[in-house]
């Protein structure tokens, strides 16, 4: 019965709230480590079953296991929505995950590069000769003057691409779309990128990214591609794909760009997420104050 539930949840996520293949995977994953405990100790067969007591154990037997607060309260996080659908469903009468409170988190600063790292990324590293260092250099440029996900700029079309309006549809999580505005330089760098893949034998026309051999890129292949070209520039430990839509973030901050239309070009539902990007901007203010006030 838990089993049936639990597909039904997975399909609802995947069909009406458009959930990536990533995201669903996680959350199979965190529901059915959760059941599986749940039936070993307790032996429960039953979503009705379950209390908050249940979850606390489960919790408490993960933190043994040295998993981090960010660890559990992702999981935490897929069992209340598994039970809110439930719920809405009618299939129990109450949410257990309710009684129960996230985990304090330490607080992490978002890292990024400076600005003269990114000059460099940009403007000085080669990317290497032919269609593939074309392809390397427009990732990388992509992710930093946009702000995209890894996976937004995987499903990012050619007709996404508003030539006229200078702008670009991005297609974020939950299925919610968001305008970027571009310049006319890298409105002209992809335009040179379509008319060379078109060279190609065999191309994948829909997605805007393709590799050599014409086919559409996958996850792995941007992730290789920014930390290979970041190591270069940076001393970070992370070196993701991610650190470039930080980068992004803090830099228009930084700059004097308004917090509010930052959330808007990251695709952020509240703004309690960008917010972050704001004690970036605090501690480079305290190092400025410390270098150059003489009572610093």
């Amino acid at each position: 019965m838990i089993t049936t539930k639990l597909s039904d949840f997975i399909q609802y996520l995947r069909y009406e709230k458009r959930y990536s293949q990533h995201t669903l995977i996680a959350y199979q994953k965190d529901l059915t480590q959760f059941f599986d405990y749940t039936t070993d100790g307790f032996d429960i067969t039953d979503t009705q079953e379950v209390t908050h007591f249940h979850i606390r154990s489960w919790l408490a037997d993960m933190k043994d296991g040295k998993n981090s607060a960010r660890t559990l309260n992702r999981k935490l996080s897929s069992l209340n929505s598994f039970y809110k659908y439930l719920l809405k469903q009618g299939h129990v009468e109450k949410n257990p995950v309710k009684m129960l409170h996230s985990q304090k988190l330490p607080e992490r600063l978002p890292s990024y590069l400076k600005e003269q790292e990114t000059e460099v990324l940009l403007e000085e590293l080669s990317f290497g000769e032919g269609f593939k260092g074309f392809t390397d250099r427009l990732i990388c440029t992509l992710l930093y003057q946009t702000g995209m996900r890894r996976n937004e700029l995987l499903q990012l079309k050619e007709k996404d691409l508003e030539w006229q309006l200078k702008q670009i549809r991005v297609l974020g999580k939950g299925n919610k779309e968001r305008l970027i505005p571009v310049n006319n330089e890298l409105l002209g760098e992809m335009k040179r990128y379509i008319q060379e893949k078109k060279q190609l034998e065999e191309y994948d026309s829909t997605h805007l990214l393709v590799l050599e051999n014409g086919n559409k890129l996958y996850p792995g292949y941007i992730y290789r591609v920014v930390k290979t070209y970041l190591q270069t520039v940076t001393s970070l430990s992370k070196k993701s794909p991610h650190i470039l839509r930080h980068t992004f973030a803090t830099h228009l901050l930084n700059n004097g760009a308004n917090i509010q239309a930052i959330k808007d070009l990251l695709g952020h539902s509240s703004l309690a997420a960008t917010q972050v990007y704001t004690h970036n901007n605090i501690e480079k203010l305290k190092e400025i104050h410390k270098a150059s006030h003489p009572r610093g």
